[in-house]
């Protein structure tokens, strides 16, 4: 019996997602091999990889909270309000500003900008209906945003070790400087666990401001949108509130953190086969220097405030 080159395909594919559920896989190899692959066979399932990378991103983050207690959540999210606030007007101004410059739609040019401040995809998708955008803006910034995080996993954690700033600091720096929540757990996993902890937490207080940043654009843009907070982050906190209210059972609470530490990696892979040809040719050229020129100064400023003191 002869197996179709298709068949063929998808056995490979699974194989290479199920490997990656092994602790001994890393999350840049995980990203990597989806990119590979991708380009170089094509993803045979790209909607359902794309479905089932949301869905397992978001087990992910609520299994991370039980890694961590109360205490440390509050403490983290109290002292990176300030911050955040400030990070998230200037990046929506800077970027709107390079985005005229460089003559980008002003729909696209938003949502790159708005993906930037905030939490990459997720802001964007929230945005999109609020600006009445296109769906090429929509696919066009998405692509854009999408192309840096992966930029970003790889990137960041030997930038922190050639600096050699701490795993706190790290943390700080990867959840105010990296678009979406995947990458930044994925680069601060790659980094340390104490990182992780620091930047899951620091991330998600900034994904938080998708709802009001929503809710004032559709007052200014005088649309029906409403702002939401997504239910992982509600997970999130009630795995840490589980944690913080059954200390004894902490062991459990451990090997379930562990658990989805290992998911995410096998999210970061689906994330990773999503990066198609037709993805790269998508992006236009001027968006992409508007999303690049942007992520480099916003992370550049976040590392020199990170390693002067001033973001602490």
């Amino acid at each position: 019996m002869q197996i179709s080159p298709i068949t063929m395909k998808r056995l490979a594919f699974l194989l290479l997602a199920t490997a990656c559920a092994l602790p001994q896989v890393g999350t840049a190899a995980a990203l990597l091999a989806g990119i590979a692959f991708s380009l170089a066979f094509a993803n045979p399932w790209p909607a359902e990889s794309s479905a089932w990378s949301r869905k397992l991103l978001q087990i992910s983050v609520v299994g991370l909270g039980f890694g961590l207690s109360l205490p440390e959540i509050w403490q983290v999210g109290k002292s990176s309000i300030g911050y955040t606030i400030i990070g998230i007007l200037l990046t929506i101004l800077i970027g709107s500003l390079l985005g005229r410059v460089l003559g980008v739609r002003n729909n696209t040019s938003l949502l790159v900008s708005f993906g930037t401040a905030i939490c990459g995809g997720s802001a964007i998708a929230a945005m999109a209906p609020v600006l009445k955008a296109e769906s090429e803006d929509t696919a066009v910034s998405l692509a854009t945003v999408f192309m840096l995080n992966s930029v970003a996993l790889l990137a960041f954690p030997p930038v922190g070790s050639f600096f050699g700033i701490s795993q706190h600091a790290f943390g700080l720096w990867a959840g105010l400087a990296i678009h979406d929540t995947s990458s930044v757990v994925g680069a601060a996993a790659a980094y340390g666990p104490a990182a992780l902890a620091t930047a899951t937490t620091v991330k998600l207080a900034r994904a938080l401001w998708i709802t009001p940043c929503v809710m004032v654009a559709a007052v200014m843009k005088k649309t029906s949108q409403k702002g939401v907070v997504p239910l992982f982050i509600i997970g999130f906190l009630v795995a840490a509130t589980i944690r913080s209210l059954v200390p004894s059972l902490n062991a459990i609470w451990g090997d379930l953190a562990a658990i989805a530490r290992q998911l995410l990696v096998v999210t970061l892979f689906l994330i990773g086969s999503g990066l198609s040809r037709g993805v790269l040719r998508k992006v236009g050229l001027r968006p992409l220097l508007q999303g690049c020129a942007l992520w480099l100064l916003v992370s550049s400023v976040t590392l020199l405030a990170v390693i002067r003191g001033w973001i602490a």
